[in-house]
Formats: structure tokens, sequence, C-alpha cells
């Protein structure tokens, strides 16, 4: 078998060995006018005006560059919908949900919303360590840090993307809050809550604790609606879940489900890539999470990312320092004070637990020198058939499992 990934990484792979071949099912997403059309059917299906009448002040929450939802598409509509419903532009704010990610630059922006949409409607970025204030606390008794702009709304919806994750089970929902427009405390503990999990505990199942406080903190800061989308595996849409946003996450992870999950095997050997999670490591990570389904333990993973802004924008230098870590060590260095920031923490463990615990971890990424890749604990090398060599050198020549899009692929393992 001959296996590419993006325009530097291919090999022939021996066909005896592979036990599999994995990635989203194919489903003929939908035109630029088809989901124009959809868009306004579903607003109207889900009284979103009806919504709207008697409040003065929107803000709309909307996912970046890193999501692949068609906001320009979607945006237009919500907007006619609610100047017919009283709500001018002018009384309308866009909150870019960045989590922890890096701003968008004025052609991202426009890239993403459309340049009408940019010209005239204030957009602003989530700054998630200078814009917040602390709204209560939850159950579980972490306190809500959010964006102060929900105290000035008397309107909050979000706009959003549903595939799976290794945090909160799938994106959507009340995630473009938290951690979407959280700040640093919140957001911090309930990731640090999800590390404490195997990925096949949380990745891809509907409900899990994690979802559990992510949906509380939306509710408490007066998430009131959401338009979420399913994409196929080229990044057109498929179908849109809107209102109430925990009914509208159910159904559509439960659909998202249905396109990005594959039953599969495990094996001793699984390559996998980034897409489209490819910008940086911190993202790229992703395909560690759908590998990390594949593989047995004591296996190798091979990663084949991109990286083109490197490790990462926010979190770049503290990833290389540390270097990813099993959860026992990094519980260690939280508990010690050498790491604070526990999205840092939970990011190191999450990957740690497969690179590290589980088995060992190549790397071919042409964006990140081999240094970094060793010190962030990945074994580098030049290319897919070097990956390989390495891997049978390591654990022999055993079963390969292959996965692409391995950003966004959910292997559900009988």
């Amino acid at each position: 078998m001959e296996l590419t990934y993006y325009d530097f990484a291919k090999a022939v792979l021996p066909d005896d060995r592979i036990k599999g071949v994995f990635e989203p099912r194919e489903h003929l997403g939908l035109d630029r006018r088809q989901f124009r059309e959809q868009v306004d059917q579903t607003l109207r299906n889900s009284h979103f005006v009806d919504r709207l009448v008697g409040h003065k002040r929107m803000l709309i929450l909307v996912d970046d560059i890193t999501r692949e939802t068609p906001v320009d598409e979607i945006l237009p509509s919500v907007l006619g919908l609610a100047d017919q419903a009283g709500i001018k532009k002018e009384d309308t704010r866009i909150l870019v949900a960045l989590g922890t990610h890096r701003p968008l630059s004025q052609a991202e922006k426009i890239r993403k919303f459309g340049l009408e949409v940019v010209n005239q409607v204030d957009i602003c970025s989530h700054d998630y360590k200078k814009d917040v204030v602390q709204l209560g606390r939850t159950s579980q008794g972490t306190p809500i840090e959010l964006n102060r702009l929900v105290t000035q709304y008397d309107f909050m919806m979000g706009i959003g993307l549903i595939v799976p994750h290794r945090v909160s089970g799938f994106s959507g929902g009340g995630k473009i809050v938290q951690p979407g427009i959280s700040g640093e405390i919140t957001t911090g503990l309930t990731h640090w809550r999800s590390a404490e999990y195997e990925g096949q505990d949380i990745m891809g199942k509907i409900a899990n604790p994690v979802r559990e406080e992510i949906d509380e903190v939306a509710h408490l800061a007066g998430l009131k609606y959401v338009y979420n989308v399913v994409v196929d595996k080229n990044k057109r849409p498929i179908r849109s879940f809107a209102g109430d946003f925990q009914t509208a996450y159910r159904e559509g992870a439960a659909f998202s489900c249905s396109i990005y999950g594959v039953k599969a095997q495990r094996s001793k050997i699984v390559i996998t890539d980034s897409h489209p999670a490819d910008i940086e490591m911190w993202q790229a990570s992703k395909g560690v999470y759908c590998g990390d389904l594949l593989l047995e333990a004591g296996g190798i993973l091979i990663l084949v990312t991109p990286c083109y802004e490197g490790v990462g924008v926010e979190f770049g230098k503290q990833m290389v320092e540390f270097g990813y870590r099993g959860y026992a060590e990094v519980k260690e260095l939280v508990a010690s004070g050498r790491i604070q920031n526990l999205i840092l923490a939970a990011h190191l463990a999450h990957v740690g637990r497969v690179i590290k615990e589980k088995g060992q971890g190549i790397i071919i990424s042409p964006g990140m020198d081999d240094e970094t890749c060793r010190k962030l604990g990945f074994l580098p090398v030049s290319g897919l058939s070097a990956a390989l060599e390495l891997a049978d050198s390591l654990v022999g020549k055993e079963d390969i499992t292959v996965a692409r899009f391995g950003g966004e692929l959910l292997p559900i393992i009988d």
C-alpha cells in the first residue's frame, strides 16, 4: 500500500501487515447555496426570532480558525433575523471564543467571518488572562471566570462545530463558553479534571463528567442558544443543530459520531496525522488522541503533522521545557508548584499518557526541529519510511493500523 500524508510524508507499506485503514465516512456535504438554505430553515425551525423578542443587545460567540465552522455562511442570516426582532448591528457584538489560542489576524477575520460582517459588526477576541470576571462557582466548587462581556448583553448565543474531542467528549454546545470565553482558573480545573481519565473514557462520550461541568458553566453564563454544525471530512457542512445548547449538542454529537466514528482494531504500530489540526503541536496533539484509541500497550505511535507555526504560541516554551509526561509525573510537578498552569498540565498529561506511559511516539514534522521534538518526548525522523523502520526496530514487524484525518477521527474499538 502506498501511503501519503500532506506533501512531505510518503511510504510504501507492506500489505500483509496492514490491519486497517480508517478515516471519516464519505458523505456529500452541501454547497454554498444549499447550506444557506439550511441555515435559514434551521434558524426558523428553532424559533430563533421568537427567542430574541424582548432582548435588546446580543453577544455572538464564534469559534476561531482552528475550527472549520462555516461562520461566514451563518452570520448573515443570524444578523438579518436579529434585525427583524429589533436587535440592530450596532447593538450586537461578536466575541471570538479563543480559549487559550492566539488572536486572529485581520485577514483571518475576513476569511472566517466575511468582509461585510467584519466591516459592519464590532468583533473582539477573548483574552483568558485579562478580560474575565468571577461569577460564582460550579457545584464541584470550580470558580467561574468568564469574559466580562457576558454581563453586558442580555442575549448570548454561540456558533460552533461538533467533532470528537479528548477533553469534553465532543466539541459544540456549551464548549463555546468553557473554555471558549473562560478564564485560566475555570479552564485549568476543567481540563485538569479530564486528565484524570484515559482517553477512551472521555473522547467520543456524549455524556461524561467533564461535559457536565462545561454545561453547568455555560448555563450559569447565560448561554441561551447555539447554532452547531457537523461537516464532512472535506469541511463541507452536512447538517445543523440549533436551539437549547444541551439539546443541540446531544443531537449533534450523535450525528457527528455517525460521521467520524469508525469501528476499528488496535495494533502495535499506529500511523496517524493531525489533519485538520495542523497549525501547531498544541493543536496537533489531537492526532495523538485518535492514535491512542488504536494503540496497543507497549506499541509505537507515528504522528505526521506540519506544525507550520511550531510548538505553540501560548504554551510552546513550557511544553518544550517540561516535555510530555505521564499523568503521575505531571501531578507531582503540579503539587510541587513547578507547573502552576493547569491548562498546560492537562495537555502534557493527555499526550504523555500515550507516548510515555502507553507506548512510544515517533514524529515527522517539518515545523519543528529534531531537538525540540526530542525535548517534547518524541523520536524525530525525516520521513515515513524512516519512521516505520524505527518502529520495526523497537517492537518488531508488527501489524500496522493507519488513521487518516486523525485530528477528528473517532476510532471505536469493539
